[in-house]
């Protein structure tokens, strides 16, 4: 179970890299717009869950920890 939860925070973490740079990529050259918005909500969406996992909470733990 640990290791299919820090594969998945890592795959999510490369994946907010890459549509940040599709984005980017897309809007510099002018077309689709929407798509472009769309991958940045989607890799902020992404950002706020690897965030909950793994930001440490009042106590000091994270939710990865806990799950481990």
């Amino acid at each position: 179970m640990n290791d299919m939860l820090d594969t998945a925070l890592s795959l999510m973490a490369l994946a907010i890299i890459a549509l940040t740079l599709g984005a980017v990529y897309l809007l510099q050259r002018g077309g689709a717009k929407k798509q472009a918005v769309l991958m940045l909500v989607l890799a902020v969406v992404l950002a706020v869950n690897v965030a909950i996992w793994t930001v440490p909470d009042g106590r000091g733990g994270a939710l990865v920890s806990r799950a481990k």
